[in-house]
């Protein structure tokens, strides 16, 4: 674990992994909840968590070096159910990577529990993981100008669905109609870190 100075009140913890950077988060919120922690923002990604809003930023640096003990592994949350047709424009393209059919790719990622490692690109945004390494698929090697909303694709390690239409070059496996950003809902994010996500198939690839 390395802890990096940004700015004066801020604090950019660096790890090994999604898990140690997911565990870390996790019991980070934990400290503030409790009141053990003062700190205004705690912003988790890949292998990082930014925590910004310190009072004293280099005290707790140290604190998480010095610490021999892991990260507290994520407290299991009530899963996030999401509808999904599995008709995506690149399911074929996957299964043909996967080495698969096209309906063994969605019963391959209908039967996984995903977990939301981090969230960015677009308000409400999830980088979900679950699916085993040998399942990593590359991006599309030209991007689509506009992906619609509701596209649930595939890149990397990473599942995700769109919030909105946008740019995007993950594989396109699958559409849902739920809704994942709604400035009027509280809060406005449907998934966030550490929400456990399932897709339930609906209809037929």
């Amino acid at each position: 674990m390395r802890a990096l100075p940004v700015g004066d009140e801020a604090l950019l913890v660096e790890v090994s992994s999604g898990e140690e950077a997911q565990a870390l988060h996790t019991e980070l919120l934990r400290r503030r909840a409790e009141g053990s922690l003062s700190v205004r923002e705690i912003v988790p990604a890949a292998r990082t968590v930014l925590l910004d809003g310190l009072p004293d930023p280099a005290r707790l640096a140290a604190e998480l070096t010095a610490s021999d003990e892991p990260p507290t592994p994520p407290r299991a949350r009530e899963v996030v159910e999401l509808p999904v047709r599995y008709d995506g424009p690149d399911l074929a393209d996957v299964a043909a990577h996967w080495g698969v059919s096209a309906q063994e790719v969605a019963r391959i990622h209908a039967d996984t529990e995903f977990s939301v490692a981090f969230c960015g690109f677009a308000p409400g945004f999830g980088y979900l993981t679950g699916l085993p390494p040998h399942y990593d698929i590359p991006r599309r090697a030209t991007p689509r100008t506009a992906v619609p909303a509701g596209a649930v694709a595939l890149a990397g390690p990473y599942t995700g669905v769109y919030p909105r239409s946008s740019p995007g070059g993950w594989q396109l496996i699958g559409t849902t109609d739920a809704v994942l950003w709604d400035h009027t809902r509280v809060p406005a994010a449907l998934l966030s870190p550490g929400t456990r996500v399932r897709f339930v198939p609906v209809g037929s690839p």
